[in-house]
């Protein structure tokens, strides 16, 4: 029989939220991970892969501990990105939406700083932060951290480099006292010695059912390509997803921003994202896209953390990433809340000797994809390229005499005849047009 929040421990006040959520049976990381927050005094290193529900695993609890009759700040949350911030900020807003006594301040770079050190004037229990951000005010001792209690490193694996920075300046500031909650979905060496460094030598290790929570629903495919080709198999496997939401991992800025390029000449509804971007373009992009008004993200690793859409359908790996860890958090961008997905690997022949790497230590399968053959790519190249034409503005700058000229050379067709003419001329000047022209010589 499933366990409920009520037998983990949560409070009523807390449950209702829970309910206007629709949010009623504990996933796995929850189930371990709540009743220990809220039973035991030790560090916690809890291990539970992307999608699975780790925010109400710490934020849930964090919220029941928090002593409201205190002014002090009694936990800090700290996340790699923004985007990652901004969404345990509103997720713990909403999981406290019963609970008003409680107050919760976000404190992340990229916007200005004097609005969050007013605010941090007031009355403040919980932050949310990236370290950057939190090293900045503790510099300019805007901010008062020498009693918490609770210090939370959510996506400890991507924010190693980042905590390289700004951990050290907010780890002196901080009482020896405090209980160090860390939530991580691999544990590579760089975050074991974060462990070791950071935390007490008697800690709970907590760890998911990774074998059937990390990689549930998600189909892992690969695909084989030339060089030459690989854009158009892209265009041909996006035109097939119409209407679908996706996002196409790149490994660099200068990679993102040139496939994005190509996209948009190609009348794709999508946006590029990576760190270079400023904060508010990045804002309105992702904004965009949570919202359907963009269809697909290309995108960095880094600036895809934080990205908590369900209906993302597929991922494209367009570049193989560098680690098993970047592949977990890339395909763990699909198949969330239980829904299924599609993690596409585009590979060049040398590469495909590393699935086989992948499929060890991942503990997953990978099918191969079919890529279209050249006869359908150039018949996707076609409808491209009547989709450019359909979304072409017209032109305002032709004189009217101008464009009356070349109404009078097509006034006697009809619409039929006339898109049965730039098909033609469009298709004779491609190679599949010569290949079937070839073909009805031969019969």
């Amino acid at each position: 029989m499933s366990q409920t929040f009520s037998d983990l421990g949560i409070k009523q006040q807390i449950q209702k939220s829970l309910a206007v959520l629709q949010i009623s049976i504990p996933t796995d990381i929850q189930q371990k991970t709540i009743p220990v927050l809220l039973n035991n005094k030790e560090d916690v290193v809890a291990i539970a892969k992307t999608g699975t529900g780790k925010t109400a695993a710490f934020g849930l609890p964090l919220l029941q501990l928090i002593d409201v009759e205190s002014s002090n700040i009694q936990a800090i949350i700290l996340a790699p990105t923004r985007e990652l911030g901004q969404q345990i900020y509103t997720n713990l807003v909403s999981f406290a939406s019963y609970s008003p006594e409680i107050s919760i301040a976000p404190l992340f770079g990229g916007i200005p700083i004097k609005p969050q050190i007013e605010r941090l004037q007031t009355t403040t229990h919980i932050i949310v932060a990236t370290p950057g951000r939190l090293a900045d005010l503790v510099s300019r001792n805007a901010i008062d951290i020498k009693n918490i209690s609770y210090l939370v490193l959510d996506e400890a694996d991507e924010m190693v480099s980042a905590l390289k920075e700004g951990l050290d300046s907010i780890i002196k500031e901080i009482p020896k006292s405090k209980r160090t909650l860390l939530f991580t979905a691999t544990m590579p060496g760089a975050v074991k010695q974060l462990v070791q460094n950071y935390m007490s030598k008697h800690v709970i290790h907590i760890e998911a059912d990774m074998k059937t929570v990390g990689h549930q629903g998600i189909d892992h495919q690969y695909v084989v390509v030339e060089p030459i080709e690989k854009l158009e198999v892209l265009l041909h496997f996006l035109n097939s997803k119409e209407e679908e939401r996706g996002i196409i991992f790149c490994k660099t800025k200068a990679a993102v921003n040139k496939l994005a390029k190509k996209l948009a000449i190609n009348k794709f509804s999508s946006g590029a994202l990576h760190g270079s971007l400023t904060q508010g373009i990045r804002d309105r992009i992702i904004e965009q896209f949570r919202e359907g008004h963009i269809d697909i993200l290309v995108a960095t690793d880094l600036a895809a953390r934080g990205i908590d859409v369900k209906e993302i359908s597929y991922v494209v790996n367009y570049h193989l990433p560098d680690t098993y860890d970047a592949y977990v958090h890339r395909s763990g961008r699909t198949a969330r809340a239980g829904a299924k997905g599609l993690s596409l690997t585009v590979l060049q022949q040398e590469e495909v000797v590393d699935i086989a790497d992948f499929e060890k230590e991942l503990g997953i399968t990978f099918n191969q994809f079919v890529k279209a053959d050249a006869q359908s790519i150039e018949e996707n190249n076609g409808l491209l390229w009547a989709k450019k034409i359909f979304k072409t503005k017209p032109n305002r700058e032709l004189t009217e005499a101008y464009k009356t000229k070349i109404r009078t050379i097509f006034h006697h067709l009809t619409k039929e005849e006339l898109i049965e003419k730039m098909i033609a001329d469009y298709f004779s000047q491609t190679n599949l047009g010569n290949s079937k022209a070839d073909k009805a010589k031969n019969k």
